[in-house]
């Protein structure tokens, strides 16, 4: 006996699944992927900049077109708390003078927002420190101001009234020194030597065998020069013909020493003659000159 085999209806397919369109990703999204910050802060960085632009924009074109300062101040102060606002200070240049000391300057500001700071006004407040020869002051924004400083460099030691101050060859007070620390810098002694040291240096420079001798100028009167030698001698200079007189004396001692010879001191304000003088003795001697250059010494009652 057969059996009648039922079938049921075959099985369903499952209807095909829809393919989900692929999402294209912007470009400046897969840049910003790949930037090592977070996105968050590139956006901040980007609202700053549109934001400090246009902040910047409207004080310039509010300045050009005259409307009151209080605006543009308002515009200026919108664009720092975006974020353009003085916060860092970067110093080059600086050997000598006290870096606080230029921070503090560049610091002193009504408004730290980048547009109110006024950058001549920070270099010429720069400007009044003897250190500083010249400062150039820039911005780099959104944050740093740049100040770049050109140092005086010391050319001798100022003594007057027992107070004694660097100063450049221009006779630029730079700062006090003590006499325990003084530097290895020619001493010019006497009110009113700290404005003769250019001249001072080119007397030097007239007798450059002597200038290493040199240990110390006094300016005397306000028109002449004493030189004192490391050996102990003093030379007392005429006002006029200086130079001239300092190669003289150096061809002298050049031809005969005369330095470390025992002689406290010699006078050549006369320019016919170079006057000497030893501890102990009455007289002064005069060295004359001869024609063949050497030179000869005599007896003399001229005074020191």
């Amino acid at each position: 006996m057969s059996r009648t085999i039922k079938r049921g209806p075959p099985p369903k397919r499952p209807a095909p699944r829809r393919r989900q369109p692929v999402r294209k990703v912007p470009l400046s999204q897969r840049i910003l992927a790949r930037v090592p910050v977070s996105e968050e802060t590139v956006k901040k960085a980007v609202t700053w900049t549109i934001t400090g632009s246009a902040g910047i924009a409207a004080l310039a074109l509010a300045t050009w077109i005259g409307v009151p300062g209080m605006i543009g101040t308002a515009l200026a102060e919108q664009v720092g708390r975006a974020g353009f606002r003085v916060e860092q200070i970067e110093v080059t240049g600086l050997k000598r003078m006290d870096r606080m000391s230029v921070y503090a300057v560049a610091l002193d500001q009504q408004s730290r927002a980048m547009p109110l700071v006024d950058l001549e006004a920070v270099r010429q407040k720069l400007l009044r420190y003897g250190w500083i020869k010249d400062a150039h002051v820039s911005r780099r924004l959104p944050d740093t101001l740049l100040v770049d400083i050109e140092e005086r460099t010391p050319a001798a030691v100022w003594q007057d009234n027992g107070q004694l101050t660097l100063i450049d060859a221009q006779g630029v007070l730079l700062e006090p020194v003590s006499a325990a620390a003084i530097p290895d810098l020619p001493l010019v002694i006497g009110p009113g030597a700290d404005r003769q040291e250019a001249a001072y240096q080119a007397l030097l420079a007239a007798a450059p065998a002597l200038k290493p001798r040199v240990k110390a100028a006094t300016w005397v009167g306000n028109r002449r020069w004493d030189l004192t030698f490391e050996s102990g001698e003093t030379l007392a200079l005429p006002e006029e013909g200086a130079g001239t007189a300092l190669v003289k004396f150096a061809e002298m001692d050049g031809a005969r020493p005369l330095l470390g010879r025992g002689w406290v001191r010699f006078d050549m304000r006369d320019p016919a003659k170079l006057v000497a003088r030893k501890p102990g003795m009455n007289q002064n001697h005069a060295i004359a000159e001869p024609q063949g250059g050497i030179p000869a010494m005599t007896a003399s009652a001229d005074g020191a």
